[in-house]
């Protein structure tokens, strides 16, 4: 019978030991990752030394430094960490293609089929064990036939599991025994234990096919429970997988939920949990090295001409277009100059990336000459060809519309390199009736134009709109003859509306907490067209206001 075996990595002190490789000094002292949680600075991540001199994971900051004064500390960076285990999953690739990360510091490989490579698991873990310590990591291996059980090996193998002296065990002694009981140290009747370091195993490996064995031995932790089962279970004295593999399924599933069940039959092989593997990220780059530096803006130019083309070619058979493109010019100061620019859609030619760059090549400064040029592809989509068929005149219509949007997008792109992607923007139609969301701004890079034509308004629309400015006039729904509107006194011509527009009942929008609103079209003596409204009044006053200038 075959088996799958799983190799589960553990890299207990990573995020400490990442930072110590960056550390010129190698001394020998207690070093402590620290991180914000809850408002406190506690420690995510230690060393050896640190370890030994009586510190904890999770332990307040300020309690470590009184513990240990020569305590040094550094600030959790975890997108680095998370870029670290990213660099160590390409590393495990040689051993075996199927690896996937389990965040924040340890990986899982599917072994199955490449053990014999290396000459047998035991001389893999050897393997493994002497090249994390060429890179100064601490390690942690299991290997078993399911992947809950070499997560559980990896971490608890070699380690008791812990009474819960918390009163509530049914097999704690009863006050009259304990009292004739045989005096024992602080730390055997709950209190804290002396520190120490004890040597754990590098690596563990499961005989294949015998799961229950592998797991009876280790702490109910060793499950990837809860805290609160693992806390139900020790109170009924159960403490180790042995202690409930044979209890009723359906009793288990009740009394501490499906998930314990769940997990149990992942570790024990009955239920699957495959490894899937992380993709290998699109990249699309090149490069040109020089044989002395260059400087001139057409040494540049001719430079990109002979790295963009290859660029394409790869986008193109990747069926992939870039929408961002970033230009590095390695100086011979050891300073990389860059340029960035977006396309509106989607592109593989030269002809369409080439002339955004050129307008942006102008901010280089090749300094003292320019050893290296790269190109790259930053962000990428899909890109599809179109195939139009049909009669001739529909054909010719969509290519001409085609070529239309093309040169929209080409102009767009234009825009963005000068102005900035953001900064060009395109109106869409809104899903609302309130005049100020009719409309809703988009990046025009990032946007389609809409399909259909713009949905007429019930009753004209002003040119300008703006925020509602409050106008003098008489408390009365009826258009007045005479107002006053930014400092100057207007009398009405003509007036045509109303039109009642009420609030969003189902938002609570604070311009419109004066109620539903009659606005009017308002033309006064000397020609100007207003859109006054008046507000009936609500949560908040209301009264004449003006939003709006017709043409």
């Amino acid at each position: 019978m075959s088996y799958r075996r799983i190799l589960s990595l553990w890299f207990p002190r990573l995020a400490a030991e990442r930072a110590l490789r960056l550390r010129r000094d190698v001394l020998p002292l207690p070093f402590a990752i620290v991180a914000d949680q809850n408002g406190a600075q506690v420690l995510t991540s230690l060393n050896i030394e640190a370890e030994a001199a009586g510190l904890r994971l999770g332990q307040p900051l300020r309690d470590a430094s009184a513990m240990c004064p020569a305590l040094l500390t550094r600030a959790a960076d975890p997108l680095a960490e998370a870029a670290f285990l990213t660099i160590l999953r390409r590393w495990a690739g040689k051993f075996s293609p199927w690896v996937a990360e389990e965040p924040p510091a340890a990986l899982v490989i599917d072994l199955t089929g490449c053990a014999h490579l290396f000459g047998g698991e035991a001389a893999l873990l050897a393997q493994l064990e002497e090249d994390c310590a060429d890179l100064g990591l601490t390690l942690r291996a299991g290997v078993a036939d399911t992947r809950g059980a070499a997560w559980a090996l990896a971490r608890y193998s070699g380690r008791q599991a812990q009474p819960n002296r918390n009163g509530d065990a049914i097999d704690q002694e009863a006050r009259a025994t304990r009292s004739r009981a045989v005096k024992r140290p602080g730390w055997e009747r709950g209190g804290i234990a002396p520190a120490a370091v004890t040597p754990q195993p590098q690596g563990m490996i499961a005989t294949p096919g015998h799961m229950r064995q592998a797991l009876g031995d280790l702490p109910l932790p060793a499950l990837r429970l809860s805290t609160e089962a693992v806390e139900g279970l020790n109170r009924l004295g159960l403490r180790r997988v042995r202690d409930i593999m044979d209890l009723p399924r359906a009793a288990l599933a009740r009394r501490f939920g499906a998930d314990t069940l769940r997990r149990l039959d992942q570790a024990l092989g009955l239920e699957p949990e495959p490894v899937a593997p992380a993709r290998v990220p699109l990249h699309f780059a090149t490069r040109l090295t020089f044989p002395d530096p260059i400087g001139l803006t057409e040494d540049i130019t001719a430079g990109l001409d002979r790295i963009l083309p290859p660029l394409c070619d790869k986008l193109r058979a990747a069926a992939r277009g870039a929408r961002r493109i970033r230009l590095e010019a390695y100086r011979s100061d050891n300073k990389v100059e860059r340029l960035e620019i977006g396309l509106a859609r989607p592109a593989d030619r030269p002809d369409t990336i080439r002339p955004l760059i050129l307008l942006k090549l102008d901010s280089i400064d090749p300094g003292f000459g320019i050893d290296c040029l790269r190109l790259e592809a930053l962000e990428t989509e899909p890109l599809h060809a179109v195939q139009h068929s049909g009669h001739g005149e529909a054909s010719a219509a969509a290519a001409a519309r085609q070529t239309s949007d093309h040169a929209l997008a080409d102009l767009i792109s234009k825009l963005g390199t000068r102005l900035g992607t953001e900064n060009v923007t395109r109106l869409h139609p809104g899903e609302s009736h309130i005049p100020e969301k009719a409309a809703q701004t988009l990046a025009a890079a990032w946007s389609a134009p809409h399909p259909a034509p713009w949905p007429a308004p019930r009753a004209p629309r002003p040119l300008t709109l703006f925020r509602p400015e409050s106008v003098t006039a008489p408390e009365d729904p009826t258009p007045p003859a005479r107002f006053r509107w930014r400092r100057r006194d207007l009398v009405t011509r003509v007036a045509s509306g109303p039109e009642r527009i009420s609030p969003e009942w189902w938002l609570d929008d604070p311009d419109w907490r004066s109620g539903p609103r009659d606005y009017w079209r308002v033309e006064v003596e000397g020609g100007e067209r207003l859109w006054l409204f008046y507000a009936h009044g609500g949560e908040m006053s209301g009264g004449w206001f003006c939003q709006g200038q017709f043409a």
